[in-house]
């Protein structure tokens, strides 16, 4: 199973429009994962519909449009594997610990916020995944997501992806 994990699109307050590699992403991937910070229903809409399956949550800068239509933590078993959604876990400093504390039941959890990419195991809890952003880098390098595959309960091919610089 193919997963696409983003996280902190901004559109239209951080960029105009998504990048075409992560649109091409979308159509790729069998379940397509967004971990808050929409800003608009447009963009929801499009993950809707070109998402086979999309699981996603709302996050800090999301409205009560976007409340209403998403949860603040969503969860899902996909292929053997518990996977959690949030967009905050607070601090780096004690993260692994905290979500281990409050997500103890789960394999894997994706996060946003920060719009820096995480990649780490919780002891005695999930993985921790966060793709960065696809249209603001804040302060890394490169706007960022992940893919990866899942199947039969292990994550394979975790790749973070670097988009060119905006023109």
């Amino acid at each position: 199973m193919r997963l696409l994990l983003t996280s902190d699109t901004h559109v239209p307050v951080r960029a105009k429009r998504l990048p075409d590699a992560l649109l091409a992403e979308m159509d790729r991937a069998d379940v397509v994962i967004h971990a808050g910070d929409w800003i608009d229903e447009a963009t929801l809409d499009l993950f809707e519909a070109r998402s086979r399956r999309l699981i996603a949550v709302y996050g800090n800068n999301d409205g009560p449009p976007l409340r209403r239509r998403l949860a603040e933590v969503a969860r899902a078993e996909l292929a053997g594997l518990r996977f959690g959604v949030v967009h905050e876990t607070g601090a780096a400093t004690g993260r692994e610990r905290r979500c281990a504390e409050r997500f103890p039941d789960l394999d894997v959890l994706v996060f946003g916020h920060s719009h820096i990419p995480w990649d780490t195991e919780a002891a005695g809890g999930p993985r921790l995944l966060n793709p960065g952003s696809p249209t603001d880098r804040r302060r890394q390098p490169y706007c960022t997501y992940l893919t990866l595959t899942a199947e039969d309960g292990a994550l394979y091919d975790v790749t973070l992806h670097r988009l060119p610089p905006r023109r």
